[in-house]
C-alpha cells in the first residue's frame, strides 16, 4: 500500500495544503513547529479518526487539532492498495464517519464495518491493522525516539515487551503479577483470612445459625397473611359493588333529572290544550252574541218604520182634513218625503254597519282559528319531542347500565350485577354495603396489627435472609471472578508459550539480521531472556544487556525491533513512517539505516519527517533517489 495524495483543508496549524507522495523514500522537511507532527497526525486521523477522549493526554486530539482560526475541519487522502485498487477518503472531523470512494468515485462507505464508538473501520478491514498496532510498529512518532539517557530503561522494557508479547506496552511478567495481586486483594484464597471471599464465607455460616432460631415465626406469619389477604379480597369486592351501586344511582338520578325536564314539556302541552279549549269556547260565544245583536237590530228597525209610517199618515190626515191648507199640505208632503229619505238613509247606514260588524266578526273568528292552529301544531311538536326525549333517555340509560355491567364483569358475579341493575331504590343497599365494608376494614386493621406485632420478630429473619441472598450472590461473583482470572492466566500462559516457541525465535532472528545490517556487523545476535530481558551479542562476541548499551544503540535496536515486527503484521505492505527517528544516530549509523531501508524495503513507501538536511545529504551521498516535500 502507498499514500498518493494528501489534501488538508484545515487541521491544526495546517491550512489549504496539498501534498503528493511518491514510491520509495519521501522526505517531509520542515523546521521545528512547522507542522510535521500535525501532518503525521492528519494521516493517522484520516485512517482512524480523532478521539474526543484524553486517553492519558493533557487535551484530546480532537481539541488539539481543531483549526486554530476556525473554518472547515476536514481533509482528503488518496491511497493505493497492493492489488492496485485506489481509494479516496474525505473526512469531516466533526463527524464520526468519513466518506469513502473507489476508483470510479462510487461511495462505498457502507460496505465496511462500522463501530458505534470509533466509527467506520474501513482501514482495518483493508489492512487488518488497528491504530495501536500501527503506532507501535510501522509508525514511529517523535515522542518515542527523542529520549534522554535516563529513559533508556523504559525503552529497553518496551523492546522486551514487544519481543515477548508482541505489544511494546505489554509485559507478561507484569501482567501475571498484577493478576495474582488482583486475585489475592479482590478475592482471596483458602490460605487468607481477611479477604472478600473469606469474609463472605464466614458471615454465611453465622447467618445460617441465626436463621434456624427464627424459622418458627414464619408459619404464624403465613396464617395471618392468608387471613389478611382474604379480608382484603372481600373488601375489594365490596368496594367494587359499592362503586357499582353509586354509579348506578348516579345514572338513575340523571335519568330522573332528564324526566323532570321533559315534564316541563308535558305541562306546556296541557297549558296549550287548555288555551285551545278556551279559544273554541270564546269563538262560539262571539257567534251567539252577533246573532242576538242582529236580531235585536232588525226588531228595532221594524218598530222605527212602523212609527214613522204612522206619523206620516197622521200628518197627512191632519193637513188634509183639518187644516185644508195647500201650503201646509205641501209642507207636510215635503216633510214626509224628507222623513222617508232620512229614514231610508239611516236604514242604509245601519245596513252598512251590520255588514262591517259581520266582517269584523269573521276576521275575529279567523284570528281565533289561526291561534288555535298554532297552538295545536306546537302541541304536536312538543308531544313528538317529548316522545323522542323519553326514548333517548331510556335508550341511553340502557346503554350506560350495559357499560356498567361489562365494566364489573369479572370483578362482581354476573348474577349479582344483574340483580343490582334491576333495583329502583338503592339507598338502603348502599348504606348496608358501606356498613359491611366498615366492619371488614376494622377486622382487616386488627389483622394488620397482629401482623405488625410479629413483624419486629421477623424483621431480623427477613434482614438475615436478604443479607444471605446478597452474600450468596457476592460469593458467586467472587467465585466466577476467580475462575475468570484463572482462565485468563491460563490463556495468557498458553499464548506466552506459543509466543516463545513459535513467534519470539522468528522475531528475534529477524531482529538479529536487521541490527547486524544497520550496525555494520557491530551487533550480530539478539536474544530474549525472561528474567534479564533483551540480550545483545556485541562485536567481540560477548553478550550485554540492552539496558547497558548507549542511547544511540538502543534507538537503533528499537527501530530494528519495530521494522522486524512490521514485516508480518498486515496483509498489505504498509508505508513505514518515521518522525525524527534518527535524532541520536551519528552519520555512520544514519548511512547504514538509510541504505538498509532502501535495500530491504524497496517495494514499500517510506516517509521520513525531519527538521534537518542530514537525511537529504546522506541519501544524495549514497546515490539513493528520494522525493522531498517542504512544509
Amino acid at each position: 500500500m502507498k499514500i498518493l495524495n494528501l489534501k488538508i483543508n484545515n487541521f491544526g496549524k495546517l491550512i489549504n495544503k496539498e501534498i503528493e507522495l511518491k514510491d520509495g523514500i519521501n522526505i517531509i522537511y520542515g523546521e521545528n513547529e512547522s507542522g510535521k507532527s500535525t501532518l503525521l497526525k492528519f494521516i493517522m486521523g484520516m485512517f482512524y479518526g480523532l478521539s474526543k477522549n484524553k486517553n492519558g493526554k493533557f487535551i484530546p486530539d480532537y481539541e488539539r487539532y481543531t483549526p486554530w482560526g476556525g473554518g472547515e475541519f476536514s481533509g482528503k487522502i488518496s491511497y493505493e492498495l497492493d492489488n492496485g485498487e485506489k481509494y479516496e477518503v474525505f473526512r469531516d472531523f466533526k463527524k464520526k464517519n468519513p466518506s469513502i470512494y473507489n476508483e470510479d468515485l462510487e461511495d462505498i462507505s457502507k460496505s465496511f464495518n462500522i463501530d458505534k464508538t470509533t466509527g467506520n473501520k474501513f482501514f482495518y478491514d483493508q489492512t487488518k491493522v488497528d491504530e495501536e498496532l500501527f503506532l507501535s510498529t510501522i509508525c514511529s512518532v517523535q515522542e518515542e525516539t527523542k529520549l534522554e539517557e535516563k529513559e533508556q530503561l523504559a525503552l529497553v522494557q518496551k523492546m522486551s515487551n514487544l519481543a515477548s508479547t508482541g505489544e511494546d506496552n505489554l509485559s507478561f511478567q507484569k501482567v501475571m503479577s498484577k493478576l495474582n495481586k488482583k486475585q489475592i486483594e479482590e478475592i482471596g484464597t483458602n490460605r487468607t483470612t481477611d479477604r472478600p471471599i473469606n469474609i463472605v464465607t464466614k458471615r454465611l455460616e453465622e447467618i445460617n445459625n441465626e436463621k434456624e432460631s427464627l424459622a418458627n415465626f414464619k408459619n404464624k406469619q403465613y396464617d395471618i397473611e392468608v387471613e389478611k389477604q382474604t379480608l382484603e379480597q372481600i373488601v375489594k369486592e365490596q368496594e367494587s359493588r359499592l362503586d357499582l351501586l353509586k354509579e348506578l344511582r348516579t345514572l338513575q338520578e340523571k335519568r330522573q333529572l332528564e324526566k323532570e325536564k321533559i315534564k316541563i314539556n308535558e305541562d306546556t302541552i296541557k297549558e296549550y290544550n287548555k288555551k285551545i279549549e278556551n279559544l273554541n269556547s270564546k269563538n262560539n260565544e262571539t257567534k251567539e252574541d252577533f246573532i242576538k245583536q242582529e236580531n235585536k237590530s232588525k226588531i228595532n228597525e221594524g218598530k222605527t218604520l212602523i212609527l214613522v209610517s204612522i206619523l206620516l199618515i197622521l200628518i197627512s190626515i191632519i193637513s188634509i182634513v183639518l187644516i185644508k191648507n195647500d201650503i201646509l199640505i205641501a209642507i207636510s208632503i215635503v216633510l214626509s218625503i224628507i222623513t222617508l229619505i232620512t229614514l231610508g238613509y239611516t236604514q242604509y247606514r245601519k245596513k252598512l254597519g251590520s255588514i262591517k260588524a259581520e266582517k269584523l266578526q269573521n276576521v275575529n273568528n279567523i284570528n281565533i282559528k289561526n291561534e288555535i292552529e298554532i297552538l295545536s301544531n306546537s302541541c304536536k311538536k312538543l308531544e313528538k319531542e317529548t316522545k323522542t326525549a323519553n326514548e333517548k333517555i331510556e335508550r341511553e340509560y340502557k346503554e350506560e347500565t350495559e357499560k356498567l355491567r361489562n365494566k364489573y364483569i369479572g370483578i362482581i358475579p354476573i348474577k349479582t350485577i344483574d340483580e343490582m341493575l334491576l333495583k329502583e331504590s338503592l339507598i338502603y343497599d348502599i348504606n348496608l354495603l358501606q356498613n359491611n365494608i366498615s366492619d371488614n376494614k376494622i377486622k382487616l386493621h386488627s389483622t394488620k396489627l397482629d401482623k405488625d406485632n410479629i413483624i419486629p420478630k421477623l424483621e431480623n429473619l427477613a434482614s438475615l435472609e436478604e443479607e444471605y441472598s446478597e452474600l450468596e450472590e457476592q460469593y458467586t461473583q467472587l467465585y466466577n471472578k476467580n475462575e475468570q482470572i484463572n482462565l485468563v492466566k491460563q490463556e495468557i500462559e498458553k499464548a506466552y508459550e506459543i509466543m516463545k516457541k513459535d513467534i519470539t525465535p522468528k522475531f528475534t532472528s529477524n531482529l538479529s539480521k536487521i541490527i547486524e545490517k544497520i550496525s555494520i556487523g557491530k551487533y550480530k545476535n539478539v536474544q530474549f531472556d525472561e528474567t534479564q530481558g533483551m540480550i545483545v551479542e556485541v562485536e567481540n562476541g560477548n553478550y550485554m544487556l540492552a539496558k547497558n548499551l548507549s542511547v544511540g544503540t538502543i534507538d537503533q535496536l528499537y527501530l530494528s525491533l519495530r521494522l522486524s515486527a512490521s514485516s508480518d503484521l498486515s496483509c498489505e505492505d504498509l508505508p513505514i513512517i518515521l518522525d525524527e527517528t534518527f535524532a541520536y544516530f551519528d552519520n555512520s549509523r544514519l548511512e547504514s539505516i538509510l541504505k538498509y531501508l532502501n535495500e530491504e524495503y524497496r517495494n514499500r513507501q517510506i516517509i521520513l519527517f525531519t527538521c534537518t538536511n542530514r537525511e537529504k545529504e546522506t541519501l544524495d551521498k549514497l546515490g539513493i533517489k528520494f522525493s522531498t516535500v517542504d512544509l
